[in-house]
């Protein structure tokens, strides 16, 4: 065989051992157009079996640095019909004064929500090099400011909340560049900070916790956890950042959290992407909160959706995080992430029943509330490529016969009579387009 004969033949043998293998990679996890492959659903939901797991995880907001001052002042009516528990707010020490801080918080109360507090960052006067992210230049300094802080807000005769929560720090990876050894640590800017909420007197019930990591980082939880057990202090509540279009990005989260159950878990900030995106400005950002939250149901107990109005910017939509534009251009306008969680709160009072059979696009969760079910599905493709035929099951139903409403997210609602001629367990098959969501509605 001559040489070109031989390479010939080389590369004919590579293909032959190469098209196997790649075939079983295509089918497994992607295909040419780098869509990643998974399993369509089959939805069975039991409307007998009561989970008792976490709820209402959505129901909490969080608004950045954009400005100093009462950021939430001209949305307070549009942010309390949200209904949110907690909003959460940091840079509380570098953006505002004693009185100015006061006014946010009681704005916070006004809307009929509870602070969640990043104590972040540090006053200029008592930083090393005025440095705001730096560590104290005196950490009793640090400490009187943390102590007089909480009994401002927690003091049973200051502003009286109850069941504050007090984060330490916000993104100390990030922010300070601490880490969880060494010098500029971070468990010793947590131990400082808890002991100086120990030391406030007459307050009302509260939470402490942290890292507030910009992503889950699963050392920097461990080793946490490890030192306030070896010095006994508390830490009521695991929290961290996560911003994604891939959903199994958070479901990788919480596995690894399964090891401390007894934890508190919090997704303190989270979108789709850290950085602006028009996503934020358009429909796929408002699927993708719904996606989440039916991904993180019964996992997670919070999810902080940053953020709640836009900075100024250079026109009105920019691809910033908000749910609302800004007053400068003129009345703040809700974006339709704004009405995904409208469209959440449709199940306000439910309690979350069995429900199995989620795939990798189409996803469910369902709660009932006395004989009215509730079944929120989502068909959430990042690529916007994927449609769905799916089967869906209801088992156990206190009925046999039923109003079922349909209301499509951001589009219209139909009502139809299903009679089951004594059965009780409803079978269809519906077919959802890419990136929708729907709510099903079944009451007597």
């Amino acid at each position: 065989m001559n040489k070109i004969s031989v390479k010939n033949f080389l590369f004919l043998l590579i293909v032959l051992v190469s098209v196997p293998t790649s075939l079983v990679l295509l089918n497994q996890k992607t295909n040419f157009f780098n869509r990643a492959s998974g399993t369509n659903a089959r939805l069975v939901i039991d409307s007998s079996k009561f989970t008792g797991e976490k709820t209402e995880s959505w129901r909490y907001l969080a608004q950045g640095g954009e400005e100093k001052g009462r950021q939430l002042l001209p949305v307070l009516s549009q942010v309390k019909n949200l209904r949110p528990k907690y909003i959460r707010i940091d840079h509380i020490f570098d953006y505002y004064t004693p009185e100015e801080l006061d006014q946010v918080i009681r704005d916070i109360t006004a809307v009929g929500a509870k602070p969640f507090i990043s104590l972040s960052y540090m006053p200029v006067g008592i930083a090393k090099d005025g440095n705001i992210t730096n560590e104290p230049n005196n950490w009793q300094d640090w400490e009187i400011l943390v102590t007089r802080t909480v009994e401002m807000i927690s003091g049973k005769n200051r502003m009286n909340i109850q069941d504050v929560y007090y984060e330490i720090w916000n993104e100390p990876d990030l922010f300070g560049k601490f880490k969880y050894y060494g010098n500029n640590n971070y468990l010793e800017l947590y131990g400082h900070t808890v002991r100086a909420i120990q030391r406030a007197s007459n307050l009302n019930n509260y939470k402490v916790g942290g890292p507030a990591t910009t992503a889950y980082y699963e050392n920097w939880m461990d080793k946490l956890i490890s030192y306030s057990i070896e010095n006994n202090l508390p830490l009521d509540f695991i929290s961290w950042h996560r911003y994604s279009k891939d959903l199994d990005v958070f479901e990788d989260d919480f596995n690894k959290t399964l090891n401390y159950q007894n934890k508190e878990l919090i997704v303190s900030e989270t979108g789709s992407n850290s950085e602006n995106d028009s996503v934020y400005d358009n429909s796929f950002g408002a699927i993708h909160l719904l996606a989440l939250a039916v991904t993180v149901e019964g996992k997670i107990d919070k999810f902080f959706t940053f953020e709640i109005k836009d900075g100024i910017g250079s026109e009105k939509y920019w691809g910033r995080w908000g749910l609302l534009t800004h007053e400068k251009w003129g009345t703040p306008e809700a974006k339709l992430r704004y009405k995904s969680i409208q469209f959440l709160n449709n199940f306000i009072g439910f309690d979350p029943i069995e429900t199995t059979g989620n795939g990798s696009w189409v996803k469910a969760f369902a709660k009932r509330k006395d004989n009215t079910i509730k079944i929120l599905i989502v068909n959430y493709d990042q690529y916007g490529k994927h449609t769905e035929a799916t089967p869906i099951k209801v088992n156990n139903l206190p009925f046999t016969n039923f109003n079922l409403v349909r209301n499509d997210f951001n589009g219209q609602k139909q009502t139809e009579q299903v009679d089951l001629g004594g059965s009780n367990v409803w079978e269809t098959t519906l077919y959802f387009e890419p990136n929708t969501a729907t709510i099903f509605e079944l009451n007597p």
